[in-house]
């Protein structure tokens, strides 16, 4: 017999200017929103954690203005950040995982970080069942990815793990398959830029998008020669360097904008720089592709293509130029996080799949 209980699901997604909520009724959206975060407020806190006050009064004040009743919520779900290193799945949010998501046991210092810690607040207001799906440190990597040239330093697993499974499975269920019957490469290409290979429905490798790894992006820097590097550094202080890893590399770093659109606007008024920076940012990421196509030996069903960026027409035909021989294209803009999250606590609360357990360990130790 079909399940007919409705149940009500909160989905909290924090951004860098901005916290992304939606309500759901079951599989149905009944309210998605950005509130809105002033940055100028933003950066008078010390740290990302700081502002959890804040932003949480800016929520609350958000939910209660447009008369948004969650007394009755079923599940509340809170966008991972840079816990220990996981499985994919859908996790029960403990008090361990918040913690260690607090202090970045994963290595990866980012707004999502908030997400499990507004969840926990929100619980406490509202009750429900708290969630954590897919979060950035997801973990598949095959061994030999994780070696690097400098002895107990390894690479590690940090891309947008959420939307890039989310539309690996959407293909795959469009094209009736199994996703782990398929070799993909998924691409993430908007503020970040995450490009992965998977193998059999894991990913196997990809760039460390969060370490500042990969094609330059609006935010990050992307990878450059560490001559290179120390030499910028040089009279500088490792914040600078920092900041060039999250916020303030790529179009930050060359139009003092990570605002797409505008530089976008400028690529159309024939700005020569423009051109130049954004025709080199498509073509790292085609490069990129290239390089997971001999991950998966050659063997690629698909380049998956999702991320804000593919707005721009010119970033898809740009791919299927340089990547099309290599094989089909298929493109999915925007992304489906949230209805991702949404779905996933539904699975939970329905019975049909049991949550993981947040074990405070990393999927891979150094020996």
């Amino acid at each position: 017999m079909k399940d007919s209980k409705v149940f009500k699901i909160f989905v909290i997604n924090p951004g860098s200017t901005s916290t992304k909520v939606s309500l759901h009724e079951n599989e149905k959206c009944i309210l998605s929103t950005d509130v809105f975060h002033d940055s100028q407020v933003l950066l008078t806190f010390p740290t990302i954690n700081d502002q959890l006050t804040y932003r949480m009064d800016v929520l609350l004040r958000f939910i209660e203005d447009n008369d948004i009743n969650l007394n009755d919520v079923d599940a509340i779900v809170g966008r991972g950040g840079g816990c220990y290193s996981v499985e994919s799945g859908t996790y029960e949010i403990s008090d361990q995982l918040i913690e260690d998501t607090k202090e970045a046991k994963g290595g990866l210092y980012h707004s999502s970080m908030l997400g499990v810690q507004m969840a926990k607040e929100m619980q406490k207001k509202y009750g429900g069942r708290l969630f954590m799906v897919d979060p950035p440190v997801v973990d598949e990597l095959q061994e030999v990815a994780r070696i690097t040239g400098v002895k107990g330093i390894y690479r590690r697993a940090i891309c947008h793990a959420l939307n890039l499974k989310a539309v690996a499975k959407k293909y795959a269920e469009e094209n009736e398959k199994p996703y782990d019957s398929l070799n993909l490469i998924c691409c993430h290409i908007d503020g970040g830029i995450s490009i992965t290979a998977h193998h059999h429905g894991k990913m196997i490798d990809g760039n460390d998008a969060g370490g500042g790894e990969g094609p330059f992006t609006p935010t990050r820097m992307g990878s450059m020669a560490v001559t290179d590097v120390l030499r910028y550094l040089k009279d500088k202080p490792d914040k600078v360097i920092r900041d060039l890893c999250s916020q303030a590399g790529g179009f930050s770093s060359h139009f003092e904008t990570s605002n797409s659109d505008v530089i976008h606007q400028m690529v159309d008024e024939g700005n020569e720089e423009a051109i130049q920076v954004w025709n080199a940012m498509k073509y790292q990421v085609s490069k990129w592709i290239g390089e997971m196509s001999v991950v998966l030996q050659g063997k690629v069903d698909a380049i998956v293509l999702t991320g804000g960026l593919l707005r721009f027409k010119d970033v898809e035909e740009t791919i299927q130029e340089n990547c099309g021989w290599i094989a089909p294209i298929c493109s999915y803009p925007g992304e489906f996080e949230h209805e991702t999250m949404a779905k996933c606590a539904l699975n939970v609360l329905q019975g049909k799949e049991e949550p993981k357990i947040y074990t405070g360990k990393p999927i891979f130790s150094p020996k």
